[in-house]
């Protein structure tokens, strides 16, 4: 049995006795219910005011009962009290130290510095994936929503090195900066770029004047959901369909999704074309766009487009082929 639940037990059962004693001198002595309850009240405490009126041998005997049952559930109580309290701040500190470690181990991870509604929705997408990822945000409330999930979290400002550094930016793929305040954004891409310069450090704007104040400072884009918001609502009204398909494409709960995979040295795949490939044929993926390393992007490649190292595939499927697709651009031949 675990320790609230045991509480829990025992409060109810410490009511059950109270109502049991006040009753049993009701009935038994003839005394009033305040009577009663302050009778049974002094007992199971153990102030040994005495007894508040003269007891029958029967009301000494009923009043032993309550001693002994009230004084012992009252001792358990304490007891579960203490050891629940106990447990909470080992877990706490053990915890803590538990997270501190595995954010220690991490690398090629990423960095979330804001636990607001755009980090939670980005933690979620990475969470699915699933990539490694860290949360950074000064209010320990927040953070303190997302245990449920097991998320890594640090409490701490964003904007401060030694915090970044507890995240492990040295060895962190990319940094997201969602904090709701373009400055303190501007100030986290700041500190961030100067501990790394590979980085790739993607920005929230909340004011369409800020985007090319943080791309100054050093983020490699820049996304602001209100602009994004209204062009939505916007392509709902001319794109009602074209909404739609991309809907059912980026919908987690389907098999269709859209994945973007690169082809490595010594895939199986390079130097082949599409058709040879035969990606859609054995896998049943769709490759809707190239890029290579050139940087740019060749949509609807023709089936004649030849696989590079380097390309990055912007391929649409279901999971499994999404997946083969993956494993046939990393993996040697």
């Amino acid at each position: 049995m675990r320790v609230l639940p045991k509480l829990k037990f025992l409060l109810a059962a410490l009511a059950v006795l109270v109502l049991v004693g006040v009753a049993g001198f009701h009935y038994i002595e003839h005394w009033s219910w305040f009577d009663g309850f302050y009778m049974v009240l002094t007992t199971i405490t153990s102030i040994g005011y005495g007894e508040i009126h003269p007891l029958s041998h029967v009301g000494r005997i009923f009043n032993s009962f309550i001693i002994v049952t009230g004084v012992g559930l009252v001792l358990l109580l304490v007891g579960g009290a203490s050891r629940a309290l106990l447990e909470f701040e080992l877990q706490s500190v053990f915890g803590r130290r538990r997270m501190e470690r595995e954010i220690s181990r991490l690398s090629d991870h990423f960095i979330i510095c804001g636990a607001g509604r755009v980090g939670r929705s980005v933690a979620r997408e990475l969470a699915r994936k699933p990539a490694p990822f860290v949360i950074v945000d000064s209010d320990e409330d927040k953070l303190k929503r997302y245990s449920v999930e097991n998320w890594l979290t640090i409490a701490g400002d964003s904007t401060q090195a030694k915090v970044l550094r507890e995240a492990g930016i040295e060895k962190a793929r990319g940094l997201v900066a969602a904090t709701t305040t373009d400055a303190i954004n501007i100030y986290i891409i700041l500190t961030a770029r100067n501990l790394n310069s590979k980085l790739k450090i993607i920005a929230r704007a909340s004011e369409e004047e800020a985007e090319k104040h943080l791309l100054t400072a050093g983020a490699d884009s820049v996304v602001s959901p209100y602009n994004f918001a209204g062009y939505r609502i916007a392509q709902t009204f001319m794109r009602p369909y074209v909404v739609d398909f991309f809907d059912t494409a980026m919908n987690r709960h389907l098999p269709l999704e859209i994945e973007e995979v690169q082809v490595r040295t010594g895939s199986r795949m390079v130097g082949k074309t599409l058709e040879g490939a035969r990606i859609r044929q054995e896998m049943g993926v769709i490759v809707l766009a190239i890029k290579g390393e050139d940087a740019h992007m060749r949509f609807n490649p023709p089936p004649d487009a030849v696989i590079r190292v380097g390309d990055h595939l912007i391929a649409m499927g279901e999971l499994n082929g999404l997946r083969q697709l993956e494993d046939s651009a990393t993996k040697p031949a």
